[in-house]
């Protein structure tokens, strides 16, 4: 991850390695927070309140960049004081091949009217003003899986959110994720998906389906 931080041309309690990984790279860009949390929307929360830049976005582990210039990509979309959020297209790619494409998201421009049939951008391709977060808050951790879509529903549902739409990959994620590790996070999964859809008055059971159903046509 930090490698791929270093590539762009835009200028103590971890058990898997992480912080040996991030003391030995020795990046000015790392700084490093190791301490228990309460999974991995907790650690993001830290991420956002302990960030200092006007502009925050997520590179999970194990995401890669689709290219050199992604964060001058979304740098120059943010030279419009106006714009409040940022966001392209994903590939899940093969864990062992990220040459191997598995599913192309394509998320296409916002309009409220896809909230309603289940739309969100890749979570990974979103970067957002912290000023707006400080508004709508973070992510409620009150949910195992299903955080990021709370909060994509939380953004998007904003009266005056300005947004644009970088029509082009801009992250490759390796398959395997929280969400889809085993059936039982897959139910549990449209579960949480249900009860931000009905929380943030977006929608119920027809937006949940049309949501899953839209994904059939994103793999190759």
């Amino acid at each position: 991850m930090l490698d791929q931080l270093l590539k762009q041309s835009f200028r103590r309690a971890s058990t898997d390695g992480t912080w040996a990984a991030i003391q030995a790279h020795g990046s000015p860009l790392a700084v490093a927070i190791s301490e228990p949390d309460r999974g991995i929307y907790d650690a993001l929360n830290k991420g956002i309140a302990r960030s200092t830049g006007d502009v925050i976005g997520f590179l999970h582990a194990d995401d890669i960049y689709a290219h050199d210039g992604v964060l001058a990509r979304v740098a120059q979309a943010f030279t419009d004081p106006s714009v409040d959020a940022v966001y392209g297209d994903l590939l899940y790619v093969s864990k062992d091949d990220t040459s191997k494409v598995i599913r192309h998201w394509k998320a296409g421009a916002f309009s409220r009217r896809k909230l309603s049939r289940g739309w969100m951008p890749p979570h990974p391709t979103l970067y957002v003003r912290r000023a707006v977060y400080s508004r709508i808050g973070g992510f409620d951790t009150a949910y195992r899986i299903a955080a990021d879509y709370d909060f994509v529903l939380r953004l998007f549902s904003q009266p005056d959110l300005r947004t644009v739409y970088v029509p082009e990959v801009l992250v490759k994620m390796r398959v395997g994720g929280a969400s889809n590790r085993s059936v039982r996070n897959v139910l549990r999964k449209s579960g949480e998906d249900l009860k931000a859809l009905r929380g943030n008055r977006i929608g119920g059971v027809g937006a949940l389906m049309w949501k899953n159903l839209s994904k059939l046509g994103q793999f190759l």
